[in-house]
């Protein structure tokens, strides 16, 4: 009786075992960092180590599950920890020093804010009787960051770091993904406590699992059959909810045309049938017409943003528009809708399905689509008439003509990063993406730096896959240290840069805005004192001797004879490398809707600012 009784009562009183949180050993503070990170399934961590930090590394070499990446830059750090994140699906890692090093990071910071990349950030700080009093190497990186997060956390009591570490990875991780960053002083590393591991969280107003109701979902059923020139304008949101094949059934049921935002694309099979490729400012000329000139326009896992839009109130101005989001503060917040849903776009797209599938939407694979007929003839007018489009030349290299060749070259199958400028967007329009995660690129924030280092981080997530940065010779060297890394640490990560000696995009607005007039876009050398006569022949910085000084392979090509070899030479390299190709700086990006405009201002073709070339030097 008495063993009975005392069954009952812990039965009662003792937590499920799944829930129950367990005990461990004493250990420093930054011992238990590491632990949490290893318990988190963290394999990989970019660390440049400082004075407040040092507790940490030297923990990290302790550890036999994580990879401890020496960056030579904490920017360089943060953006390959984002272009890990944005290709493996989870949250990247990253950590500075106090000071200088957590500002470094900042940028970063900002960046996988605005594209939504999950990320998780941690800083040294001075000890906590010194914070406040300008100690130092002493930055408030709580507060500098607060606008830039989607949580942050100033650790003061080490008993605190397991639960902290726990939930901020749940936190980058889940609804809207987004950075987190934990900011720990040093007396709190170097502290030590036994901590209580936790085995689950709750997270009072936190509720990322919010699933849209059935009533709205009927109402999308009734748009879908009510509707003559549907669209589908889908977004990055399809990416991180992994909701891609989902996608493809619905559209493929509806049998509805997509267009994506550069951070959606891949989303949808580019090579699809039903793909208008993206759209925007730099997007088709398809898309940007048929989202505007839709009657019903499907808006899943996007933001409204500038690039998009264009004039905002005159964006798809008489058309029905649906917003399927996960974050309700971007819903309305830049264009009222009609049928606001809030939600996981991956559920919300598996019971549309179902639905669709209950009212006789019969999923059509082979391409033999049978609605909106007139509405489709109209969109493959439009893709007809106004492809991507540029002007060959016999022996200048032409950008888009090297991003051509590496598609064929590589069929299809890299993951292409890229820096900030006009090669981000040559790379998005020449090369096609038919999966997610393969185009990794700074969206939001336009980071220039962001392509060689994001490259480092995407290939050690994808070490069997060929990773290329399409740069610009302007962004590329401003984490060109990161060669060093890549060298040292045995990442095979390629650059492909295409050389202008100039800030490209940059020059394109001073041609069509400043009368061609040059403030400061000119990277090379010049003939005179007075730095008014551009000497085209002298290519400065030498990559090619930056590169054999980091111990990186490089080669130079200048005429058009010589690229399939030089890209031939480039691919077959197992190891870090770096391409330079030397291309006329008179290219502008096109299509183009200047800011503010809208989609009928499109520049699609012209000549008007298109310079003579010098064959051999690609200017």
């Amino acid at each position: 009786m008495s063993k009975k009784t005392t069954s009952n009562s812990a039965k009662k009183t003792a937590a499920p075992a799944a829930k129950r949180n367990e005990l461990g050993k004493v250990m420093t503070g930054a011992d238990i960092l590491v632990e949490a990170l290893e318990r988190e399934g963290v394999d990989t961590i970019f660390a440049y180590p400082g004075g407040a930090s040092m507790a940490m590394h030297q923990a990290l070499t302790r550890s036999k599950k994580i990879r401890t990446i020496l960056p030579r830059h904490e920017q360089g750090g943060v953006f390959a920890a984002q272009g890990y994140a944005r290709v493996k699906g989870c949250a990247g890692v990253v950590m500075a020093t106090s000071g200088p090093g957590a500002m470094n990071l900042v940028t970063g910071i900002a960046d996988a804010f605005l594209d939504s990349t999950p990320l998780v950030a941690i800083t040294g700080q001075v000890p906590q009787h010194m914070i406040g009093k300008g100690a130092f190497q002493e930055t408030d990186v709580f507060g500098v960051t607060a606008p830039i997060v989607k949580h942050n956390y100033l650790v003061t009591d080490i008993h605190d770091l397991p639960r902290i570490v726990k939930e901020a990875f749940h936190i980058a991780q889940t609804g809207r993904p987004g950075p987190v960053l934990i900011d720990i002083p040093k007396n709190i590393q170097m502290g030590s406590a036994q901590p209580v591991w936790p085995k689950e969280i709750k997270l009072r107003g936190y509720n990322p699992d919010v699933r849209v109701g059935d009533a709205e979902l009927n109402e999308l059923i009734g748009l879908i059959r009510g509707a003559k020139k549907p669209m589908l304008y889908v977004g990055g949101g399809i990416i991180s909810g992994e909701a891609h094949a989902e996608l493809l059934e619905f559209a493929e049921r509806a049998q509805i045309p997509v267009a994506s935002t550069l951070m959606g694309v891949g989303c949808f099979p580019e090579t699809h049938p039903l793909s208008l490729k993206w759209f925007g400012m730099h997007g088709t000329v398809a898309g940007n017409n048929a989202v505007n000139e839709a009657d019903l326009l499907l808006a899943f896992g996007v933001r409204f943003d500038d690039r998009i839009t264009g004039k905002l109130e005159a964006f798809c101005a008489h058309g029905t528009i649906v917003h399927l989001e996960i974050d309700n503060s971007e819903i309305n917040k830049n264009k009222v809708v009609k049928l606001p849903m809030l939600g996981d776009v991956k559920d919300a797209l598996i019971r549309a399905n179902a639905m669709l599938a209950k009212a006789g939407y019969a999923r059509v694979k082979n391409g033999a689509f049978t609605l909106y007929a007139p509405w489709r003839a109209q969109i493959e007018q439009w893709k007809k008439d106004f492809p991507f489009y540029y002007e060959d030349t016999a022996d200048a290299i032409q950008p888009q003509y090297v991003i051509e060749q590496l598609y064929k070259m590589t069929k299809g199958q890299a993951i292409i990063t890229t820096g900030v400028g006009q090669h981000q967007m040559w790379a998005a329009q020449f090369y096609h993406f038919d999966k997610p995660r393969t185009l990794i690129s700074s969206l939001g924030l336009g980071s220039m730096g962001y392509g060689y280092p994001s490259a480092i981080g995407a290939k050690v997530a994808a070490p069997n896959k060929e990773v290329i940065d399409i740069d610009g010779d302007g962004s590329f060297v401003m984490n060109i240290q990161e060669l060093a890394c890549a060298h040292v640490e045995g990442i095979a990560a390629k650059a492909l840069v295409l050389n202008n000696l100039h800030l490209g995009m940059v020059v394109q607005w001073e041609d069509r805005f400043f009368k061609s007039n040059r403030g400061h876009t000119f990277l090379g050398t010049f003939h005179d004192e007075k730095h008014e006569q551009p000497n085209m022949n002298k290519i400065y910085p030498d990559f090619q001797k930056i590169s054999e000084g980091f111990g990186v392979p490089s080669k130079r090509v200048s005429h058009k004879k010589d690229l399939a070899a030089a890209m031939e030479w480039f691919l077959a390299q197992k190891t870090a490398c770096l391409l330079e190709v030397m291309v006329p700086y008179s290219e502008h990006v096109l299509p183009m809707i200047p800011a503010g405009a809208t989609y009928k201002d499109i520049i699609y073709k012209d000549t008007e600012h298109r310079q003579t070339l010098t064959p051999g030097t690609g200017l």
